[in-house]
């Protein structure tokens, strides 16, 4: 400051300065919040999308036909077996396909609910309905550095990692 400049306008001077830049930093801070609260959110969306295609069978029993699959051949992608009824209503099976997963193996039984129309079976209870959610949770790990990263919440991020890690270790632990 200049010493015969009174300190007013010196104020006045430099909020003046100052402005500008804050206008555009705080423009700049809106639009990262809104693209990486729209792509947090984007893959949240799809976490659950993935998980819906399978999850209503397996969460969503009564009227389904439930009953055992005993696998007895197993290729790359499914595996397959003779189908026994558990519900009334439900017809017995010579051949149904399940996926063939790490959590599948030839000459075990498993319980399973069968997709309405067709010959696939999904597995059924806990352990079907974690494996079903499975997507939500790496939606939720992969969610948590957005936040983290992009939106700058910490607690978030830390809160949509634990429940993403804690979903994808009870599938892989019911499994």
């Amino acid at each position: 400051m200049i010493p015969a400049m009174p300190a007013a306008a010196a104020a006045r001077r430099s909020r003046r300065k100052g402005q500008p830049r804050q206008a555009s930093s705080a423009a700049l801070r809106f639009g990262r919040v809104a693209v990486m609260g729209t792509v947090a959110v984007l893959i949240l969306v799809a976490g659950v999308w993935a998980s819906w295609e399978t999850a209503p069978y397996v969460m969503l029993t009564k009227g389904r036909e439930q009953g055992t699959v005993e696998v007895t051949r197993c290729g790359e992608d499914t595996c397959t077996g003779p189908y026994t009824p558990v519900t009334t209503g439900s017809a017995a099976r010579n051949r149904v396909v399940i996926a063939h997963t790490v959590a599948v193996k030839k000459g075990r039984t498993y319980s399973v609910v069968v997709k309405p129309g067709t010959d696939e079976v999904l597995r059924s209870g806990p352990a079907g309905i974690l494996y079903a959610w499975a997507p939500l949770g790496g939606a939720l790990l992969l969610a948590s550095v957005v936040v983290a990263g992009g939106l700058r919440r910490s607690r978030a991020a830390w809160t949509l990692a634990g429940s993403g890690l804690a979903l994808l270790t009870a599938a892989f632990l019911a499994l």
